[in-house]
């Protein structure tokens, strides 16, 4: 029906998470009204990640250069580290300006029913990096089933380091309503309850 080449451009965009056929369509239309310089800028933004981009070796995070931003900042406190899942929790972490410390990103969670084990992860790499040092490990996976599964197993793992393991709370948002809340979510919440100063 459309030219093969356009094709091949509506396939592209449905790859991604949440597109399916009719946006993917609808982007690929958008994209034929783009100006030349706007289509360079595309492919070269794609080449950049392409080339460009690679896994931190020593926290698992994106990196342009030999490390990430954040474990070349020396003035960052490397005796806490916050294990999350994805660069993108990083990114969240990051934009409350509280936490000071380092990451270490799992690049994913295990999960049985995926097949995903402890191995297919950035999860061991993290026992290379504690030392003497290392006050704090934050566990802050999601709280899924996977994610409470990993936070499980790190913990286990962890028991035999002389470092405080902490876990991040969990419950009712701001703004939330405990009518609307599941029974897990209550559950964490009533977990978490701080003493009120």
């Amino acid at each position: 029906m459309y030219p093969k080449k356009f094709e091949t451009l509506v396939n592209s965009f449905q790859a991604l998470p949440g597109v399916g056929q009719k946006s993917a369509e609808r982007y690929a239309f958008d994209v034929l009204n783009w100006l030349p310089e706007q289509i360079d800028e595309m492919i070269h933004g794609l080449q950049g990640i392409k080339d460009g981009i690679h896994m931190c070796p020593i926290c698992g995070n994106l990196a342009e250069d030999e490390h990430c931003l954040i474990c070349a900042d020396h003035s960052r406190d490397s005796a806490v580290i916050c294990v999350v899942q994805s660069p993108r929790d990083v990114i969240a972490m990051e934009k409350t300006k509280e936490y000071n410390g380092v990451y270490h990103v799992l690049n994913g969670v295990i999960s049985a029913t995926k097949g995903i084990l402890p191995e297919d992860i950035n999860l061991l790499s993290l026992l290379d990096r504690i030392n003497e040092e290392t006050k704090e490990i934050i566990i802050a996976t999601n709280p899924t089933v996977e994610g409470e599964t990993t936070a499980l197993y790190l913990a286990k793992l962890l028991e035999e380091y002389p470092v405080t393991v902490t876990r991040i709370a969990h419950g009712i948002p701001m703004g939330g309503h405990l009518d609307y809340a599941d029974e897990l979510t209550l559950i964490k919440a009533l977990e978490g309850r701080n003493k009120m100063e």
